[in-house]
């Protein structure tokens, strides 16, 4: 047996588990994160999420597990909650700047309490099928599509479907996200997470696709989002690229810690 200290936060009811390895790697392996991530048998979480020494040389590295045990790609609301986390580990300043498996990454910590998050940049929003739904990669893959209402939809069943077809199997999989519009700048998005294998409170590089994707198709005047997931709001802006795609995406959002505590593995 092994003991692990952590911490758990949540951003927008999305959840995880964090630890500090700069010191020491946890060795955590596959089967390991999985019962940590379960919510009878383990601690509970969408995901885990390992800080480490980042040799490229800034504040620290996001490593990322979803809560199969897989490591994955770039988790927005994960992303803010780390930055909380390494504030109260005491790195960086205001700004933490940070790599992870999508490159880098800044988050800053508002006096409001909330924290800005800076996302990648989004090369293009392609078209999968005619008017009905387009894919973009926001750190993640997501596939976007538009609802009537979003509470009218079986987000379990109809987002497995999705993420299991064969035009996604290369790149593991895809998010699915369901989107409401409700009026200028105003959406309602909900998401199945692969890695999670259901729907989650809230992703945040699903309402990142979600908002460019309302802009690319029906709102291309609004580069400022406000996001109603299931577990909160949040925030989405970004700027247009003359050349094409997007810049200067930011996610802005709550991430709060929610208790600490000692397991073993």
């Amino acid at each position: 047996m092994k003991k692990i200290l952590f911490e758990k936060y949540q951003g927008a009811g999305n959840d995880f588990i964090l630890v500090d390895a700069r010191t020491e790697r946890p060795g955590l392996t596959r089967d390991a994160i999985r019962q940590l991530c379960d919510r009878r048998f383990g601690i509970g979480a969408d995901g885990l999420m390992t800080l480490e020494r980042d040799p490229a040389g800034s504040d620290f590295y996001m490593r990322y597990y979803n809560a199969d045990g897989g490591e994955s790609t770039m988790c927005g609301n994960g992303g803010r909650c780390i930055a909380r986390f390494a504030d109260r580990l005491g790195i960086g300043g205001r700004i933490k700047r940070f790599r992870s498996s999508d490159g880098e990454h800044e988050a800053e910590l508002l006096a409001s309490g909330q924290i800005r998050l800076r996302m990648i940049d989004v090369a293009e929003v392609r078209l999968l099928e005619e008017g009905q739904s387009w894919f973009v990669f926001t750190g993640s893959p997501h596939y976007v599509t538009f609802v009537e209402d979003t509470a009218a939809v079986d987000v379990d069943r109809c987002g497995a479907e999705i993420r299991r077809r064969a035009e996604f199997e290369a790149m593991g999989g895809t998010n699915v996200d369901f989107v409401q519009v409700l009026g200028p700048g105003r959406i309602r998005v909900r998401t199945f997470e692969r890695g999670v294998e259901a729907e989650t409170l809230a992703c945040g590089t699903g309402v990142t696709a979600a908002a460019i994707v309302v802009h690319a198709v029906r709102q291309p005047a609004c580069c400022d989002f406000e996001i109603e997931a299931m577990g909160g709001k949040l925030r989405v802006e970004f700027a247009k690229r003359p050349e094409g795609g997007f810049t200067n995406i930011f996610l802005t959002g709550g991430a709060e810690p929610v208790f600490e505590g000692r397991v073993e593995v």
